[in-house]
């Protein structure tokens, strides 16, 4: 018998995964309850080595296939990059140009609702996790402080981070900016 090559319900989960977290699998697992088959969209792809996206797509790519493979999923996940899209006006044309044909959108983001929203799409929001400390922004802060961060990914994310000095990066890119806003203000 041959295996079915359709789908019934494809979901989209966009996120920028700065780094992969928690919260972002607790919405991928609640995803994969309602779809057949899920694209994750790493958005904001060109953006890396600034301190709000410290990582490259790669990377980021890398942490969420671990993940994946150490859950066990069952279920058809793709990944995919995608630059950001200036022009909010197209950015759902754009969006179903670059990606196979989709049914729902899981997403958080209010810009993201608002645009799909406005579009015609079906946006589903993902449970919020522990939204105050499960925040990729909170995650960076702490490790900048030298606080604990590593219950707040998973652990085989944690394990990549410091295989690619993940820490030391974020702790740079934090000093070069604080660097340059210090040498904005003295030439004042």
């Amino acid at each position: 018998m041959r295996e079915k090559l359709t789908y019934d319900v494809r979901g989209i989960f966009i996120g920028r995964f700065q780094p992969f977290h928690n919260g972002h699998a607790a919405a991928l697992r609640y995803g994969l309850e309602k779809v057949d088959e899920l694209v994750i969209v790493i958005g904001s792809a060109q953006k890396n080595h600034e301190l709000e996206n410290p990582f490259t797509a790669g990377e980021r790519y890398e942490m969420i296939v671990r993940f994946l493979k150490s859950d066990g999923f069952n279920r058809a996940v793709y990944i995919t990059p995608l630059d950001d899209i200036i022009n909010h006006s197209i950015w759902t044309a754009t969006l179903k140009s670059y990606l196979p044909k989709f049914d729902l959108v899981f997403s958080n983001n209010a810009l993201v609702n608002m645009l799909a929203s406005e579009s015609g799409m079906k946006v589903i929001p993902a449970p919020l996790l522990d939204r105050e400390q499960l925040m990729a922004t909170r995650i960076r802060e702490r490790i900048i402080k030298g606080e604990k961060w590593e219950h707040l990914v998973p652990r085989v994310v944690h394990d990549f981070l410091l295989e690619i000095n993940g820490e030391e990066r974020i702790k740079a890119l934090a000093k070069a900016k604080e660097d340059i806003h210090a040498s904005s203000r003295s030439s004042m």
